[in-house]
């Protein structure tokens, strides 16, 4: 497991090149696309006020120089509630797409898949994204403060492990750019809720937060190999070069992506 950076038609991403499982994946950073302003450039995100013939410019993109575009009209993207649903897509076929498409949009925080030729995009601006691969499929989680105490991304895990009819334990976990401990500080009483639930591993210090840890943990108590989980470590908020942050631009800002396909 290994993420490394490329840039292809102007887009940098972070990827894993050796394609596991036949996952091609990667997370976006926020240069390279059509978006202005506050949004500059490469904004995935339809919810946060940008020009939306933008944000569909931007997205046709980050599907090209991921490799996806030939299935862009299969895009799932939910609408992110910082809830624990998770989406399943177990067919390219134009009416099982539909409905997942239909069923993400409703209000969704994870979509695992095991079609071919299905990319799925969520976005992010501090919020941890999470990709799970597995042997004949993958997963992408949202993972902000309320989804990992509601374990998303071990849920995500699960689903996608019964999905493949493989164990836990063969699913891999890539951890994308996001608020790191350092830069996450929190009320006490969210601390102390966090440490309650994933130990004191997740306090990063006095009064911050490490969520990334606390996936950690989750994804280990639901059997994923902890030598399986690779951290990116990288911080929007310490990174605003690179990607967006809803915390250090004040909540006015674009979305960077994860993006996930079974491609030929």
């Amino acid at each position: 497991m290994e993420l490394t950076r490329h840039t292809r038609l102007g887009v940098t991403l972070l990827e894993d090149a050796n394609r596991p499982h036949g996952v091609t994946l990667a997370f976006t950073e926020r240069t390279g696309g059509f978006s202005a302003g506050q949004y500059s450039s490469l904004n995935l995100g339809d919810a946060c006020g940008d020009d939306a013939t933008a944000v569909e410019k931007n997205r046709m993109l980050a599907l090209k120089a991921a490799g996806a575009q030939r299935w862009a009209a299969n895009l799932v993207n939910p609408r992110q509630v910082h809830g624990d649903h998770v989406v399943v897509v177990s067919s390219c076929d134009a009416v099982a797409v539909a409905a997942a498409v239909a069923e993400a949009r409703a209000g969704a925080d994870a979509v695992v898949c095991t079609a071919r030729h299905v990319p799925v995009l969520l976005c992010f601006a501090d919020c941890v994204p999470v990709v799970l691969v597995a042997p004949g499929g993958f997963a992408v989680a949202h993972s902000g403060w309320r989804g990992t105490i509601a374990r998303i991304a071990a849920k995500a895990a699960r689903t996608l492990a019964a999905e493949c009819a493989c164990e836990v334990a063969d699913v891999s976990a890539y951890i994308g750019p996001h608020v790191t401990g350092e830069d996450y500080e929190v009320s006490q009483e969210l601390l102390d809720r966090f440490v309650g639930e994933f130990g004191p591993s997740v306090r990063a210090s006095e009064r911050h937060l490490d969520l990334a840890r606390a996936i950690g943990v989750a994804l280990a108590d639901a059997g994923v190999d902890e030598r399986n989980v690779l951290d990116c470590g990288l911080s929007t908020v310490g990174n605003v070069g690179r990607f967006f942050s809803y915390r250090a631009e004040d909540g006015r800002c674009g979305r960077h992506g994860a993006i996930a396909c079974l491609c030929d």
